[in-house]
Formats: C-alpha cells, sequence, structure tokens
C-alpha cells in the first residue's frame, strides 16, 4: 500500500489492523476437512505469516513515545517560533519506518477525534482536506524541485510548470491550508550532501521548519551521515542545536537564511542486545510474541524459546528485527510445504537470508542491514514436488462444506 499519498496514508491507516489472522487448528482437525478446505486454509497461513505486524520492542516504544511528545507539544503550540523536530536514527530493518507511522497514525487519529475531523482553525474559502499527518520518501537522487513535488504529491497538488519559488511556496500553502502537523520525511540520509543539489534541500527543509509543523525525519547513519554537521549537541539536553544556516550564495532558495536556532531531537532504534539479563528477558519477551502469531498444525509454544533456540536465532539475525522477521516467515513456509509443521534449527539452517529478501531497502543509503552470514546445509529433496498448495479442483471444491 503507497503510504506517499494522502489517500493511500489514510487508508493504511484505517485498514492497518484489519486483517484477519488464520485460524488456529491441530493436526487432528485439519485433517477432517476436504483437499480444498486445507488447501484453503494452508493459503490463509501463509498470508498469515506474510502480514505479522511488528512487534513493539522495549526500544521502539521508547522511539514512538519520543516522537509522539515532539509532534504533539508542536501541535498544541500556539507559539510562533520554530517548531523543535526530532530524527530516528537506526540501521536498516530495525522497524523505523513502521514504528514512526504507527506513532503518527495514533496521533493523527487522537488528533481528528479531537477536532471533530475537522481543521479547528480553518478560515473561509479555504480547502476542506484535513491532513495532519504528510509522510513521504526522499528521492534516491533529491533536489529542491523532485522533493517539493514529493510533499505535493502526497496532497494531490498540480504542480505542472511550476518554477521551484512557485513550488515552495505552493508547498508552504499546501501544509498549513491541509492543517499538517507532522511531515514525516522517509530515507532522509539519501541526501549525501556532498552534491550541492542535496545541501540545497537540507537548506530547504530547514526552512520549512520555520512553518508550524513538526519534522520528522528517518534515516540510516543519521549522525555520520553529515545532516547534523552544522549543529552541536546540546549537553543539558542532548539536542542538535543548528546554528542559523548561511547564505553560501548558491542556494536557490531566497529564503534559506534564518535567525532562528533550528533545533532537532536526535532518537536511536538500536537492535536487540543479548548480554545482560535484563536484555535476554526482552528477547524472549520478543520471541513469545512471534510464537503467539505462528500457525502451524502443532503446538507453537516454546517452538522459538525452548532450548538453544533463542541464542540460535539471535546468532542468524545479530537481534535486528526485520531479519528474524525474514527468517521466520521463510521457516514457516518450508515447514508448511514439507508437512513437518515445526521451526528447528535442522530447517533454518537450509537457508540464508540475504540483501536480496529486502529489495526496498536501498543499499546504496547503507538501508540494508548487516546479516550474520550462514552457509546453508540443504536437505535432501525427495522426488516428485511438493503438493500442498495444489488446487484440487472443481470437485474438491464442491465437496467442501
Amino acid at each position: 500500500m503507497d503510504r506517499t499519498t494522502w489517500e493511500g496514508w489514510l487508508r493504511w491507516c484505517q485498514t492497518r489492523k484489519a486483517f484477519i489472522p488464520a485460524p488456529v487448528l491441530t493436526a487432528q482437525e485439519f485433517a477432517l476437512k476436504s483437499p480444498r478446505q486445507k488447501y484453503l486454509h494452508n493459503l490463509h497461513r501463509i498470508a498469515t505469516h506474510s502480514s505479522m505486524p511488528i512487534e513493539a520492542t522495549p526500544m521502539s516504544e521508547k522511539v514512538a513515545h519520543a516522537v509522539r511528545a515532539r509532534v504533539e507539544e508542536g501541535a498544541f503550540s500556539h507559539k510562533a517560533s520554530t517548531r523543535g523536530g526530532i530524527m530516528v536514527n537506526g540501521d536498516g530493518a530495525q522497524g523505523k519506518t513502521e514504528t514512526v507511522c504507527e506513532a503518527m497514525a495514533l496521533f493523527m487519529e487522537e488528533w481528528l477525534r479531537l477536532h471533530n475531523y475537522k481543521d479547528p482553525d480553518a478560515m473561509p474559502g479555504t480547502r476542506d482536506l484535513v491532513a495532519p499527518v504528510a509522510y513521504v520518501r526522499c528521492p534516491v537522487r533529491a533536489t529542491p524541485i523532485s522533493t517539493c513535488q514529493r510533499i505535493l504529491d502526497f496532497y494531490g497538488e498540480d504542480y505542472k510548470g511550476m518554477r521551484l519559488e512557485d513550488l515552495i511556496r505552493t508547498v508552504k500553502t499546501a501544509i498549513i491550508e491541509h492543517a499538517t502537523k507532522a511531515l514525516v520525511i522517509d530515507d532522509i540520509t539519501r541526501l549525501k550532501l556532498h552534491r550541492e543539489a542535496d545541501q540545497d534541500v537540507l537548506d530547504l527543509i530547514r526552512e520549512i521548519m520555520s512553518m508550524p509543523v513538526t519534522l520528522v525525519l528517518v534515516g540510516v547513519g543519521i549522525p555520520t551521515s553529515g545532516l547534523l554537521r552544522e549543529g552541536s549537541r546540546d549537553p543539558r539536553t542532548g539536542e542538535w542545536i543548528y546554528l542559523p544556516v548561511k547564505d553560501r550564495g548558491r542556494s536557490p532558495n531566497d529564503h534559506a537564511a534564518s535567525q532562528h536556532e533550528r533545533r532537532f531531537q536526535v532518537v536511536d532504534l538500536d537492535p536487540f542486545r543479548y548480554s545482560t539479563a535484563k536484555e535476554m528477558k526482552a528477547w524472549m519477551t520478543h520471541l513469545r510474541a512471534l510464537e503467539g502469531r505462528m500457525r502451524l498444525l502443532t503446538d507453537t509454544k516454546g517452538m522459538l524459546t525452548d532450548g538453544d533456540m533463542p541464542e540460535y536465532l539471535f546468532g542468524r539475525t545479530g537481534g535486528v528485527v526485520g531479519v528474524l522477521e525474514k527468517l521466520i516467515q521463510r521457516g514457516l513456509r518450508l515447514a508448511i510445504e514439507d508437512k513437518s509443521e515445526r521451526l528447528t534449527k535442522g530447517l533454518l539452517n537450509q537457508f540464508a537470508i540475504t540483501p536480496g529478501d529486502m529489495p526496498d531497502l536501498d543499499a546504496g543509503s547503507g538501508e540494508q542491514p548487516n546479516i550474520p552470514p550462514h552457509k546453508p546445509t540443504p536437505k535432501k529433496k525427495p522426488k516428485g514436488r511438493s503438493s500442498v498448495f495444489d488446487d484440487d479442483g472443481p470437485e474438491a471444491a464442491g465437496s467442501a462444506g
């Protein structure tokens, strides 16, 4: 689902918890079903495993709280001063995007209910569309023009034939008239800042901070990306303080300079650790939650948490939730196909998770995670092919009931 348009974002917010997982069945209950019913149930199980929600972790809950607090502080402020922004930093596949989007969806739902689904500051003749949250992704090779276009695409604004100055003005107008309180720019570290255009985009982003909207920037390796190079960390608050942007004489943004200090709070979304008793307990809690999401025909309790399985899973994933999710999903499919209905180290050893399993993460921007190396030990395949997902045809379908 494309969340980079208002329609897509709203649809995701409204349906993100609508999926109904497959029912839990025992092997005996499954055996009583017709071939057609078995086929459909297996498909439902695969869909369930592919649609596992991102489980909250102690690290993600901390980040979500910080993001919501920052956005709410800006949204409920009636001052004309610059809104403080927040940057969410972390390695690839840590769940940064989903954590931020879920926090923003909850904020938007609360904001709309509080204001009876209307813009409390609306004036006669302004637009009816109220979009408290806007979500965009930074273009791979960003320019001020393409960045403005991405923002306007979210609102469905027409920008054909506009010059940069017109685009900037239209962006600012759209943010105000659509009552946007939080602007999320994902993949912000695709800005390399060694190109002039990237630096101009950064000037544009900072100018947006002068508006009554909170910027939420999400990226990989923010502290070393150069985004903070013109700022310093306040030792008292831990926030990054930006000095006023100086006009370098080459930015097309005439208003890049500002008398306001630019403040960004930087929060890190870290992977699981497995050294202390507290860290081990958090990892076990996460694995137990995943056990409850699994739909195998055998009891899944303890399947990920008994014996040395927790250590094995941590070694295969490095504690990265996105890698763990891919490992479990692929293992569950194999367990269904070979009819073993169990996740074991022997089954998981048959394959390796590679960057190709995460095609939506841009390698050039450092978004792909460091996956611990693993040499697969394939199981000898029996002659013939798996028929677990075969459709038994109209006759079997007619016998379902």
